[in-house]
C-alpha cells in the first residue's frame, strides 16, 4: 500500500491562512506541515522552497480573485446592473466564508504584504487594475459618462476594502443593511 501524499493545493491554502493569520514571516514549511498533521518532507515533492510556495499562494490568490470570479458572474448572463448584483453578492459570500484564498483576510494581508514588496506590490496592482477594468465594463452597460463610471468604481473598490477598517455604528442601520443601501445607490 502506497503513502498517500497531502494535495499540493493544501499546502497553497494552508500557506494562505497562515499569511492571513500572520503574514510572509508566519509562511513556514514545518509549522504548514504541523498544522496539515504531515511531515515536512512532502512539502519537496511540491515545491522547491519556501519562495516557491509563496508564488504559489499568490498566483492562486489571484486567479481565484479575478478570472474565477469574473468567470462566475459572467456564467448567469445578463446587463451590467444583473452581473454587478450577482458581483456583490459573491463578494458578499466569500467574506461570510472566511474563505482560506478569497476571504478578506487573505486579501488584506496581500495588501499589508505590498507595502514592503515591490514584486507583490506589482501583482497587486495588476490584480486590482484587472478588477477595476471589470467593474468599468459592467458600468459602462448603463452609465454613459466616463467620469461617473470612474467615481462608481473607485467607490464600489474602496467600500468592499475599507468597510473592513471602519468601526463606526450606522444610526438606524446595520452594517449590512448600509451595505445593501450602497449598493443599490451604486446601481441606480
Amino acid at each position: 500500500m502506497g503513502v498517500t501524499r497531502t494535495p499540493r493545493g493544501r499546502w497553497i491554502e494552508e500557506g494562505l491562512r497562515a499569511l492571513a493569520a500572520g503574514g510572509p514571516e508566519a509562511v513556514r514549511i514545518e509549522p504548514l506541515a504541523q498544522a496539515l498533521g504531515v511531515s515536512k518532507g512532502g512539502f519537496y515533492g511540491y515545491f522547491r522552497n519556501r519562495d516557491a510556495l509563496l508564488a504559489e499562494m499568490l498566483d492562486t490568490w489571484e486567479r481565484e480573485v479575478t478570472e474565477a470570479v469574473i468567470e462566475r458572474v459572467e456564467s448567469g448572463g445578463g446587463d451590467g446592473r444583473v452581473k454587478l448584483e450577482r458581483l456583490f453578492a459573491l463578494v458578499d459570500a466569500l467574506d461570510g466564508l472566511d474563505h482560506p484564498v478569497t476571504g478578506t483576510p487573505v486579501d488584506l494581508a496581500i495588501r499589508d504584504w505590498a507595502r514592503r514588496d515591490e514584486s507583490v506590490a506589482e501583482r497587486l496592482r495588476r490584480t486590482d487594475n484587472r478588477r477595476m477594468d471589470y467593474l468599468r465594463s459592467l458600468f459602462r452597460d448603463f452609465c454613459a459618462n466616463e467620469d461617473e463610471v470612474e467615481v462608481r468604481c473607485i467607490l464600489t473598490f474602496s467600500v468592499r476594502i475599507g468597510t473592513h477598517f471602519i468601526a463606526a455604528d450606522h444610526v438606524g442601520h446595520t452594517r449590512p443593511e448600509v451595505m445593501a443601501l450602497t449598493s443599490e445607490w451604486l446601481l441606480r
